[in-house]
């Protein structure tokens, strides 16, 4: 295999051409990537047991999981016959603690299970329990209570030794550290206790957790609805804390209070009184190692947030090196769930007054419109900068398509190299196809004389194409279903076959007008006007509709479109667009953010600072030198933004 990937760089360095074979990059992946934290789709409802669940915990093992509930006062002990899969959880039983506290709020076991503790700002302290038999809930009898100086007291953590203690401070917004100098006897707390303000994250933390090495620390609270990392730059000491970033639960819980992570860190657990719910995430940072073995350049496209390793030099005193091709790649993308209007828009009135579907070529800097005016006609207009609606302007290209569609133009989409255009009308219900002889350029379009009826369909309004091409799904809005065709040629709709079943949408919106479906085939978009929204739905099985389900992810655009129109992702699907004829325009939203890059804390850089990530669409060329046999590597930014 060989890259020949032709750079054309911004920081003056002159072109370049790689031709070497490239070498192995072997994937793996690294617990504690709150960076890559994703919500499992899991969950376990506490409700019959207590509203206000406070604290979660789970036994070393994962079959076992606890819940402090502050409404019975009460420590709830569950079963899980999958361990780690909340979704697998029964209620087993429960022991009161409420002659000890009656605003419970932080709940900890001792490794090995024969201890309990329990933290509470009814009487600002840390209750310590004995259990005769490890685990069992029943058998804990009450120790002792040590009064703590924080105002409220909620969370609670201890260090795997139990050597050290901290709490947070709902009303201080501040975690505390305290020593004991008998390791697990709260009663032996020793000297005053230490501590770091949060309050510019989390103004009312709930939660407390740490990394097993005490070199991360992760805080919840109910004002921004979010995990927050921190680095300690000295392991367990708080004061040493300094903010990473920060992972927004509020999708699933808008009252979180606890938290706890699996021992790997692979998996982590919020729970709130909002829904009165525990919720499952997963928060793998994926790794690529670079095999200095197999080679010396190296290509890596990340479609999350990714961690950069190397791995077999050369031994100490040969120099051993490697150059690495970086893409820039998404990390979220699709996520409509944490969608934000971008403040950004672009009218297109000027052309047309009735703004249907809406497309953009794979580079981002032509936008198509599909206007529904007479005459039926297709727009062209180029955008100076890549996926910015506002830089958009109009090529005066166009394309009259009402020979074929009459008067009933609502969509159109291209296949994935641009020479073919597509376009749906429902006088009558027909897919039309065209082709470019230069991709995305309208001016050498022309009618292929080959359409498609989609007549199951009662009123198409959109339509779009699964990445492989050998689907074709139409959006009715007619009936409110999606109705899904084969194709058995890719994108040749002369071989389209209807499937013979739909997926119904009709559930969440009653009045259906523009669909997506993201490039693996797991997940769904439909554009309704009965509410201004976006909504996604999941597949249990790539590219095929009917096994889809709808997955409770929603977003409004009615504050800046009533009469929606047209829907299209692009930019690594993290921006979305969305036409509309309220205000004949296109309006942008961010739906995922840019992949995150680190690197292995063995480079070493020129500043002492790692180079940021590439942008989606460029490729930064990293170079690695090491002497010592990879006991460290200089790295350097050879090149800083290729396109």
């Amino acid at each position: 295999m060989s890259n020949n990937k032709d750079f054309k760089v911004k920081n003056g360095i002159q072109p370049t051409v790689y031709h070497e074979g490239l070498g192995t990059v072997t994937s793996g992946g690294v617990g504690w990537g709150l960076g890559a934290a994703s919500y499992d789709g899991v969950s376990f409802s506490v409700t019959a047991q207590d509203t206000v669940p406070t604290s979660v915990f789970f036994k070393p093992e994962g079959d076992k999981m606890y819940i402090l509930g502050r409404t019975g006062d009460r420590v709830y002990e569950y079963d899980l016959s999958t361990a780690w899969d909340v979704s697998t959880a029964s209620y087993f039983q429960n022991q009161s603690i409420s002659a000890q506290e009656s605003n419970p709020f932080g709940l900890f076991f001792k490794p090995d299970g024969t201890k309990m503790y329990v933290s509470g700002y009814a009487g600002d302290d840390i209750n310590e329990y004995d259990l005769s038999t490890a685990w069992d809930v029943r058998s804990s009898t009450f120790n002792s209570a040590t009064g703590i100086e924080a105002s409220q007291i909620t969370g609670l953590f201890f260090k795997p030794d139990g050597t050290k203690m901290y709490f947070s401070d709902v009303i201080g917004g501040v975690v505390y550290e305290v020593e004991l100098s008998t390791a697990w006897d709260v009663s032996t707390r020793s000297g005053s206790s230490q501590s770091f303000d949060v309050s510019a994250q989390e103004t009312q933390p709930t939660g407390v957790s740490f990394k097993p090495d005490g070199t991360k620390m992760y805080i919840i609270g109910y004002i921004g609805d979010d995990v927050n990392e921190y680095d300690l730059s000295t392991a367990w000491d708080v004061t040493s804390a300094s903010f990473v970033q920060a992972f927004s639960v509020a999708s699933q819980e808008t009252g979180p209070n606890g938290l706890f992570f699996k021992p790997d860190g692979t998996k982590m657990f919020v729970v709130g009184q909002t829904s009165d719910t525990v919720y499952q995430y997963s928060t793998v940072l994926t790794t690529n190692a670079l095999d200095l073995s197999t080679g010396s350049v190296f290509e890596v496209t990340p479609t999350s947030d990714v961690q950069v390793t190397l791995s077999n030099p050369a031994a100490s005193g040969t120099v051993s090196g490697a150059t690495l091709l970086l893409d820039g790649g998404p990390s979220v993308a699709y996520d409509i769930s944490n969608a934000v209007y971008d403040s950004k828009s672009f009218n297109v009135s000027s052309e047309n007054v009735q703004v249907n579907g809406v497309a953009f070529s794979n580079s981002g800097t032509k936008m198509f419109i599909a206007g529904g005016s007479a005459p039926d006609t297709v727009f062209q207009y180029s955008l100076s900068s890549a996926w910015d609606v506002s830089t958009s302007s109009y090529d005066s290209v166009s394309l009259d398509v009402s020979g074929q569609t009459g008067t009933g133009l609502n969509d159109l989409t291209f296949n994935n190299d641009g020479t073919k255009m597509y376009v749906c009308s429902n006088t009558p219900d027909v897919v039309y196809q065209y082709s470019l002889t230069t991709p995305f350029d309208l001016s050498t379009a022309s009618y292929d004389s080959v359409s498609a009826s989609v007549s199951e369909a009662a009123s198409p309004q959109a339509l779009c194409f699964s990445s492989d091409g050998l689907k074709l799904l139409v959006a009715d809005t007619g009936s409110n279903r999606v109705e899904p065709y084969t194709l058995t040629t890719p994108f040749d709709i002369s071989s389209v076959s209807y499937d013979g079943d739909f997926l119904n949408v009709n559930p969440q919106d009653t009045n259906l007008h523009g669909i997506a479906i993201n490039e693996d085939g797991s997940k769904v978009f439909v554009l309704g006007r009965e509410n201004s929204s976006v909504y996604e739905y999941t597949l249990t099985t790539p590219n095929d509709v009917t096994t889809g389900t709808y997955s409770g992810n929603s977003f409004s655009v009615v504050s800046e479109e009533v009469l929606v129109a047209g829907l299209f992702f692009g930019r690594g699907a993290t921006k979305m667009y969305v036409s509309g004829n309220t205000n004949d325009s296109v309006f942008q939203y961010t739906v995922g953010s840019e992949a995150t890059i680190t690197y292995d804390t063995a480079i070493e850089w020129p500043s002492g600072t790692a180079p940021t990530s590439p942008a989606i669409g460029e490729t930064d060329v990293v170079t690695f030198n090491t002497r010592d046999g990879g006991s460290t590597y200089q790295g350097v930014l050879a090149i800083d933004g290729a396109k």
